[in-house]
């Protein structure tokens, strides 16, 4: 097939994350099975196996991206459309079968890095127009609580199909920290709330000892900065040499999230063998087995007193700890992309 994604961002984004790399890695498992791949998004892009086209910035890619399709890829036997809060309603620029990859819905998280008017904009499109206009779409959800809140949105469920997406264990190397050494991995962006597991921090850090390490780059880097108390290490951007090191020492992942679409970071978390301690959200419920690869908590207190008590309890953390490494065994990208070809052979043959 030919095959094109439409997509907010390329994996060479300063601001990539999850999302580009299941993009990267869908893009580039079905180019190997023989179908034909290109890619238009918003710039900055690299160099990949499939062809990339830059569609313009932030927002003009929107206007953009039917320009640049009929320009240089039109006639593509499925059109994926990935939806990052705003999809690129696809369906009303093109006539090739669309697939719709959701990866979480964003209602909550409009309000914390817009404004009011363009919070109650981006709503509006993807409460509403987003299940109008894809009503003949094929949507792929990476959890079943993003199917679950499609279908909340008016998506008929016989139109979702959930595909949880692969895991690539990352190169783990040196020992396990002697003293508890917990890390937080992932994007600093607000609705991970890594400001939240600072402050608890202070809590926990009285009763367990040991440091917290901060991994990972985004714009409130700074302000956790301010925020850091004793014992916390911002490390930055870690490539994944970095990486495993920091996973191949900690004894916990701290996962604050607000929600997730799947949680890419507790199942690299999980490979290494590092149970985690989040919060019972959207997302993380599916990639954490609650009391088996990890806690969920309901709330703050219960969040403190799990951390505090699997930092004490070395043979509940390392069951949870062989638990997950097997788990996240079975969350392969060959799965992952043979599940994925077959909704979109669904979608054209629909």
């Amino acid at each position: 097939m030919r095959i094109v994604f439409v997509s907010w961002r390329d994996l060479a984004h300063p601001q990539a994350g999850g999302s580009e790399v299941v993009l990267d890695q869908l893009a580039t498992g079905l180019q190997a099975r023989g179908h034909e791949v290109a890619l238009l998004c918003g710039g900055p892009v690299g160099a990949r196996p499939y062809p990339v086209l830059a569609t313009g910035g932030t927002y003009s890619q929107y206007m953009r991206a039917p320009i640049s399709y009929w320009s240089h890829l039109r006639g593509a036997d499925v059109v994926v459309d990935v939806e990052n809060g705003i999809p690129f309603f696809s369906p009303l620029w093109q006539r090739s079968p669309v697939v719709c990859l959701v990866h979480h819905i964003h209602t909550e998280q409009w309000a914390t890095q817009f404004s009011a008017p363009l919070a109650a904009t981006g709503r509006w499109l993807e409460g509403r127009a987003m299940p109008c206009v894809y009503r003949r779409a094929q949507f792929v959800a990476v959890s079943a609580s993003t199917q679950r809140r499609l279908v909340a949105l008016g998506v008929p469920e016989s139109r979702v199909r959930t595909i949880e997406m692969g895991c690539d264990p990352v190169p783990v190397s040196g020992p396990r920290s002697q003293t508890p050494r917990f890390v937080v991995l992932g994007r600093l962006v607000p609705h991970k709330r890594v400001g939240l597991a600072l402050r608890l921090w202070e809590q926990v850090r009285p009763r367990t000892g040991g440091t917290l390490v901060v991994a990972g780059d985004g714009p409130e880097r700074e302000r956790l900065r301010e925020l850091a108390g004793s014992n916390v290490e911002l490390t930055g951007y870690v490539d994944p040499v970095r990486k495993g090191r920091e996973l191949g020492a900690a004894w916990l992942l701290v996962h604050p999230a607000h929600h997730e679409g799947w949680g890419t970071v507790v199942m690299e978390a999980a490979a290494a063998g590092v149970p985690t301690v989040a919060f019972d959200v959207e997302g993380v419920r599916d990639s954490v087995v609650a009391g088996v690869t990890g806690v969920l908590a309901p709330d703050e207190h219960v969040f403190v007193e799990e951390w505090v008590r699997l930092t004490a309890d070395t043979a509940a953390r390392t069951a949870m700890a062989e638990a997950a490494r097997q788990r996240a065994g079975g969350f392969t990208w060959e799965r992952a992309i043979g599940e994925f070809e077959a909704a979109m052979r669904d979608a054209v043959e629909r």
